[in-house]
């Protein structure tokens, strides 16, 4: 189903995800200051909650600003509607008044793409397996989750092999932010900090976690679990979030960056976590998704880790990694699985 917000007309819904999408949309056009908003619950319980139609308007219209997106131009949604990323998606279209194309997420939402479009927003998943047809968006950002360095590559090798000069941009945001307040470009150009958008403030709290002032989304300064490192009062360098890190024998150890690191020499889906360990009070353990496979054993132990102690003390495998509906690894229960294993 496509809608044209240049234009008064709607169509009718072929599908159980195009009525959601329409039921939103009359909820947003409404006369309610609000919307109702569910949370992922990658880091909490997952909750729903009210936001205010002007602040997600504002969100709306920082995005479509950055990414000089004009009346009339495509943009596809293929994120789920329950959530604040598939809500925006649909702000900024009527906002802008775009041309939304609306695909029932899945793993593949592109995949009978044949013309380019101006706009689009994916998580990782979605981008891993819609890597033959990037080359028809020329605007996208990329949530939901952090984006590996292996994917980076890949969306750079696959834009390359198709001549594309698609701008790629991978995203920070939650819930309380309305979406992203941050970019980070992927392609063509290639950054390592995270640029916030006009309007926003940075800052560290005591534990050197983000804080973030954004008035036009937010009335109060949000205070995350991000450790981060600023440079400008405008960039920021994501480290690892803080109930994650690992304190093995004092040494504070992020499991994100060890991640990153170990993705750049294997495919596969992968977590560092500490687990419980009378020595060292936590010892770094890597679970790998997938079955054991003595050829990726093999690479793991020519990885440079940037000290012995940073090498994990065991690695496990498991077939498959819980997931919550987002596409986001539910570590909360992974960690579960894992501590099952271990006491075999």
């Amino acid at each position: 189903m496509n809608i044209d917000f240049s234009t008064d007309t709607t169509p009718s819904p072929a599908t159980d995800f195009d009525q959601r999408v329409i039921s939103f949309i009359k909820d947003w056009l409404d006369e309610s200051a609000t919307v109702k908003v569910q949370t992922s619950g990658s880091t909490g319980t997952p909750k729903i909650f009210e936001i205010e139609k002007e602040r997600m308007w504002h969100s709306a219209k920082m995005t479509c600003d950055i990414l000089d997106l004009k009346t009339g131009d495509s943009a596809l949604l293929c994120l789920p509607v329950e959530y604040i990323s598939g809500k925006m998606m649909v702000v900024r279209a009527v906002e802008r008044k775009l041309n939304l194309i609306i695909k029932a997420p899945s793993i593949n939402p592109i995949s009978d793409l044949n013309e380019e479009i101006d706009f689009c927003a994916m998580s990782p998943l979605q981008v891993e397996n819609s890597l033959e047809k990037l080359h028809f968006i020329k605007n996208l950002i990329i949530g939901g989750a952090a984006v590996s360095e292996t994917l980076k590559d890949k969306i750079r090798q696959s834009l390359k092999s198709n001549i594309s000069k698609s701008k790629v941009y991978e995203t920070y945001g939650m819930s309380e932010t309305l979406s992203h307040i941050a970019l980070k470009e992927i392609n063509p150009n290639t950054e390592d900090y995270f640029i916030v958008l006009d309007d926003i403030e940075i800052s560290l709290d005591q534990r050197g976690c983000l804080q973030i002032f954004a008035p036009q989304l937010n009335p109060e300064i949000l205070i995350t679990n991000d450790l981060v490192d600023i440079k400008n009062g405008k960039e920021f360098k994501f480290l690892g979030r803080i109930d994650n890190v690992i304190n093995s024998a004092g040494l504070k150890i992020y499991p994100e960056q060890l991640e990153s690191l170990v993705k750049k020499e294997m495919d596969n889906e992968l977590v560092f976590m500490g687990i419980a360990d009378e020595l060292l009070g936590q010892k770094s353990v890597l679970i790998i998704e997938g079955q054991e496979n003595p050829e990726v054993i093999q690479r793991l132990k020519k990885i440079e880790f940037p000290s012995k102690n940073h090498r994990p003390k065991e690695t496990i495998f498991i077939e498959i990694f819980p997931r919550i509906p987002n596409g986001k690894i539910d570590r909360r229960e992974l960690t579960e699985m894992v501590s099952n294993v271990l006491k075999k």
